[in-house]
């Protein structure tokens, strides 16, 4: 005998939690299956949340001057304190909203039945009339790299070390790459940033590429672009990285940080026909079904954007369309990123590489954040504003932020672009008055710099 639901969702991180409360809240019986013991998934467990605990416990530490020398273990354990608040806010969540939630690995047994394994080796069958896959993503681990040896790590396991290590190598220089680097880098610890490509963080604008990768080198990184790994080497007393190149680089730990792949594998979905890539993500139209219409699936599991902001969203789309039956909701164009290197980076719109290729004229407009009086007054002084904007029409085309806050400065920008017709324009930062002094005066500083060029 199986359970009956309306709604199952498979995977409590952001994406899965977004289409529980929405199916939830429209009168659907809704159950949730978790293969954490807890609730908050990857991004609650592995991911998000500890990560950005952990470079917050680090930028406090290095605003009191003692960031050199702190074991790093101690700083998991102050991350793994906001873990636990995470985890027992969104157990209320699912409380208040009558959703149950299962515990176990889920696998399909037909088009509308689950099997869940539960952790006391037990097995359960549930039956809906949809389901929402967000299971997430983890870590890529080539075969031929023993990451089951205590100096190999990644993403997640980096979160379980309980070691201080003098050195480490960062192999792969995307977003989670750099943002362990300028961490690693902060306690004092050297590290060594193997880049795959021949420049940072390629999607960024230029001139936010340029300043990260100078704060990196000023801090003491080493960054070696245009390289691939040969082999892997560890052994009792730290790793060596054998590139392709004849280089041998010699460190503690090494930390894989290249690429992610789908947790769709032991679910059973090739036999009930749901369409899965080669990186494990599975393939969903533009209303977040799969190539079976009544399966959806959202956030990283689908691939890109691969962020927990965008995956609330997705699974909120997905079961609003699961329930009218209609998409009337859709990712807006413009999604900011977020980069929590120590200072971390923000950014929305277009690109100024972007611009010129699609032959847009456009102008620039700067602010620096030494010359703020708020960055003066907290010491936070490196960094800058940059607007980009349609040299006649003053349309905002594009913001990006290096520095203190720049994730929470970046949303003043998002407001105003996303605006339609002649809201969107330079002069509305021109013409408003900022609270004074503010991170935020940046706007006007950088939207009178910009309006002097072509005025």
């Amino acid at each position: 005998m199986s359970d009956r639901y309306d709604v199952i969702v498979i995977g409590s991180g952001p994406g899965g939690e977004g289409a529980a409360m929405k199916a939830a809240k429209e009168g659907r019986r809704v159950a949730m299956v978790e293969a954490w013991p807890e609730v908050g998934g990857n991004c609650t467990h592995r991911a998000t949340i500890p990560s950005k605990a952990l470079r917050q416990g680090v930028q406090q530490l290095m605003d009191s001057g003692r960031h050199h020398g702190i074991p790093y273990p101690d700083l998991l354990t102050a991350a793994r304190g906001v873990i636990e608040k995470q985890v027992s806010m969104r157990r209320g969540f699912y409380s208040r909203n009558h959703v149950g939630v299962i515990h176990g690995r889920a696998s399909f047994i037909d088009e509308h039945t689950l099997e869940v394994e539960k952790p006391n080796q037990g097995r359960e069958r549930l039956q809906a009339d949809a389901f929402v896959i967000a299971t997430g993503s983890r870590p890529y681990r080539p075969a031929e790299v023993d990451f089951g040896h205590p100096r190999i790590l990644d993403s997640d396991t980096v979160l379980e070390l309980e070691d201080s290590p003098r050195s480490i190598t960062i192999y792969g220089a995307g977003v989670i790459g750099c943002e362990y680097a300028s961490i690693f880098r902060s306690l004092g610890i050297k590290v060594n940033l193997i880049n795959t490509r021949g420049q940072l963080l390629s999607f960024l604008d230029d001139e936010i590429i340029d300043a990260l990768s100078y704060h990196l080198r000023e801090q003491g990184v080493l960054i070696r672009h245009n390289e691939e790994y040969a082999r892997v080497e560890p052994d009792a007393e730290g790793v060596t990285l054998h590139l392709k190149s004849q280089k041998q680089i010699r460190t503690d730990y090494l930390l894989w940080a290249q690429g992610r792949t789908g947790n769709s594998d032991g679910m059973g979905l090739e036999a009930i026909g749901v369409d899965v890539n080669q990186r494990g993500s599975i393939l969903v139209n533009r209303c977040y079904q799969s190539s079976r219409g009544h399966i959806y699936a959202v956030g990283d599991i689908t691939g890109h954007p691969n962020l927990a902001s965008a995956a609330y969203d997705q699974g909120r789309f997905a079961a609003t369309h699961l329930v009218e039956g209609n998409c009337s909701a859709y990712l807006v164009e413009n999604i900011p990123t977020g980069i929590y290197t120590l200072p971390e980076i923000s950014s929305i719109g277009k690109t100024e590489r972007e611009l010129t290729a699609e032959k847009i004229p456009y102008e620039v407009g700067h602010s620096l954040f030494r010359h703020l009086a708020r960055a003066q007054i907290s010491g936070k002084t490196t960094g800058m504003l940059k607007i980009l904007f349609h040299r006649d029409t003053l349309r905002i085309l594009g913001i990006h932020c290096f520095g203190d806050q720049a994730s929470e400065i970046i949303h003043i920008g998002q407001a105003i672009l996303s605006q339609p017709g002649e809201a969107n324009s330079l002069m509305y930062f021109i013409n408003t008055t900022f609270n004074y002094p503010t991170m935020a005066e940046a706007y006007r500083v950088a939207a009178l710099n910009g309006l002097n060029r072509v005025r």
